[in-house]
Order: structure tokens, then C-alpha cells, then sequence
């Protein structure tokens, strides 16, 4: 993947953070992705975060996986470590690096076919460590990079752009996260940018393991059956000599401000769905109600969004398996390594 690099010219006039920074500075490479695709959404969001909490885009690690969801970490903060992993081993590798250096922030960029399918295992072990980490799942019910087949989220009764209906049961990542234990557990909505910002923040604030679903559309898949002058009438009545596909250009989904209960958004499709923010006397410390709760807009047709759940003073991986303070990749090789004497006498209280 070649990215394109954004030009440096900026206003001067642009509003600086307490750590002197524009949100330009907070920015990546240019997007490749679809026009309208909701993972940008998701970026511009993620940098409007950093920027308010003041990072030092140098002491974060951004770490993602493999889908279209992964090539959002190329779009923010490019003077941020890094990390592009193999496909659903993104929580691992996360993992691995929290515990060497536990001195930066870890912001993890996955998607529905990374993290519930092939990557199913990984977050659910990143989970009960508790790895102080953001996790955000850019979550569109399609395998986007493959032609839009079915995605483990995908709901039953959701067509594909073949016209085939879904029908199996999707897995819900938040009720998948708070029957695991996780920490923190939230949702939203990609167009939302009022209410994804600060469920952004908090997560990054969370002192444990913080998973964010993002609603988050794919317009690629809008071509139709029985069309001669569909992609696939085309493919099969001439010889390509490479594949090729047509994205039609869209317009970002977003919407209102509200203080509505339920916020109906129409999707590029045509279908609609409902998104039910939490009340005034949800309680977000309850992991019962909050399952419950997700259940009963699950059946009532809607998402629930908003911070669904939050549990304090838990202990993260490091607190679990008492690691010190000090990073290490900050200790010199002879406190790592304290001697054969030693070592010796270690390998003997395990036998």
C-alpha cells in the first residue's frame, strides 16, 4: 500500500494544545480509502481526540491488524510508533509490546472480520488480561477488501450486494466484551462525531483494557444483479487481465445533534438503522443492566450506543503480573539479566 502524503501548509492562525500542537500535526497520510467510507469519519474523530487530551504523538503506539480497517493507522498521528500485524494478531502483538514498554499509549484499530472472526481468540485474551489499551473495532458487517461477503456482525435479514440475506446469528462485540469481563465497554456510531469524541477520550483515559464498536458504513457495494453493465456481467463475458472494481463516489454519513432517545440515520443503501443513546439514569457500573440493556435494543431492533459499561480500580496486565514501574526497554541488560547464580537458582525452585 502506498500512502499519499498531505501537503504541509497550514493557516497559522490554527489553534494550538497546551503541547503547542495543531490538529494538523495529529494527522497521517492522505486516506485511499472509498469517498464517504465511515473509517475516515472514525480517524477524524481519533485526531480531534488525541489533540484535546494533549498526547505526545511520539509516546503512542498505534497497532492494527489486516482489512480496510487497518490502513486507518496510516491516517493519523505520523509521527506515532507503529505496528501493521498479520491478520486478527493485532491483540498479541499489542500485547507484547505493552509489556516491554509500558510507557506509551496504545491504540489498537481493528475490524468485524479482523476481531470476530479470525481474530476471535486474540481479543478475547487481550480482554482477560485486561491490557491497558484503546481497542476500536470499525465495525461495517462486510469483509470490505474480499467484495463485501458477510462479516461475523453481519445481522440476520441484511442483504448482501447480491441480494442474498443473511442467515446466520451475528456476534455482538460489546455483549461478547462485557460477558468476558472487559473493563470498559462502549459503541457509537462513525457519523456521530458529538458523541465519539469524548467515548474516544474516555477510552484512551481508561486504565485497563477500553473496547469501542463503531458502527461504521461501507458504500463500495452498490452494484446490482442481472445489470449487463454490472462488474460481474462485464467479467464474465470478457477476459480481464487484471480485477478491477468501480466505487461510486458518496457522501459521508453523519448526523445531528440530538436529544432524541433513538436517532434513525438512513444508510447509502436505503436501509436505516436506529441508534438508542443511554438515558440520564443509565448506570454504566452495572455489567448486568448493561448487557441486559444491549440485549433489549438488540431485539428491539436498535444499537445501543454510548458508554455501556466501566468498571474502576480494576487491575490491568501489568498490575496482574507485577511487573515494575519502569519500562523494560528502559533497563540496562544487567538488571534484565542478574547471572547464571541466579538464574540457576530459579530453574532449581521449579523443579
Amino acid at each position: 500500500m502506498t500512502s499519499i502524503q498531505k501537503p504541509q501548509v497550514r493557516h497559522p492562525g490554527l489553534p494550538k494544545n497546551t503541547l503547542g500542537y495543531t490538529k494538523r500535526d495529529y494527522e497521517g497520510a492522505m486516506s485511499t480509502l472509498c469517498a464517504g467510507c465511515g473509517h475516515d469519519s472514525v480517524t477524524a474523530a481519533l485526531i480531534q481526540a488525541f489533540w484535546e487530551l494533549d498526547l505526545p504523538p511520539n509516546r503512542a503506539a498505534k497497532m492494527s491488524g489486516i482489512g480496510c480497517s487497518s490502513k486507518t493507522t496510516a491516517y493519523f498521528m505520523k509521527q506515532s510508533h507503529g505496528f501493521n500485524s498479520v491478520h486478527g494478531r493485532m491483540p498479541s502483538v499489542t500485547s507484547g509490546a505493552s509489556a516491554a514498554n509500558r510507557g506509551l499509549t496504545y491504540i489498537g484499530i481493528s475490524g468485524d472480520g479482523d476481531s470476530l472472526s479470525i481474530g476471535m481468540g486474540q481479543l478475547c485474551h487481550a480482554i482477560r488480561r485486561n491490557v491497558r489499551m484503546l481497542y476500536v473495532i470499525e465495525n461495517n458487517g462486510v469483509y470490505g477488501l474480499t467484495k463485501g461477503q458477510f462479516s461475523a456482525s453481519a445481522d440476520i435479514g441484511s442483504t448482501s450486494k447480491k441480494g442474498e440475506a443473511n442467515v446466520q446469528p451475528p456476534i455482538d462485540p460489546a455483549l461478547l466484551a462485557l460477558s468476558l469481563g472487559a473493563t470498559f465497554v462502549a459503541r457509537s456510531f462513525s457519523g456521530d462525531k458529538t458523541q465519539l469524541v469524548p467515548i474516544l477520550k474516555a477510552g484512551l483515559m481508561h486504565d485497563g483494557f477500553a473496547l469501542i464498536d463503531v458502527i461504521s458504513p461501507c458504500v463500495s457495494f452498490n452494484d446490482h444483479e442481472g445489470s449487463t453493465k454490472s462488474y460481474r456481467f462485464t467479467r464474465e463475458h470478457e477476459v480481464e487481465m487484471t480485477e478491477v472494481d468501480f466505487v461510486p463516489i458518496r457522501h459521508e454519513i453523519t448526523t445531528a445533534d440530538s436529544d432524541a432517545a433513538v436517532t434513525a440515520v438512513q444508510m447509502h443503501d436505503g436501509t436505516v438503522m436506529r441508534f438508542r443513546k443511554t438515558d440520564e439514569g443509565y448506570d454504566p457500573n452495572d455489567r448486568e443492566k448493561a448487557y441486559a440493556h444491549v440485549r433489549a435494543c438488540q431485539m428491539a431492533g436498535e444499537v445501543a450506543t454510548g458508554l455501556l459499561f466501566i468498571q474502576r480500580g480494576g487491575a490491568d496486565m501489568h498490575a496482574v503480573a507485577r511487573t515494575v514501574e519502569r519500562p523494560l526497554v528502559e533497563l540496562p541488560y544487567s538488571e534484565l539479566c542478574p547471572g547464571k547464580s541466579a538464574l540457576d537458582t530459579l530453574m532449581d525452585s521449579y523443579r
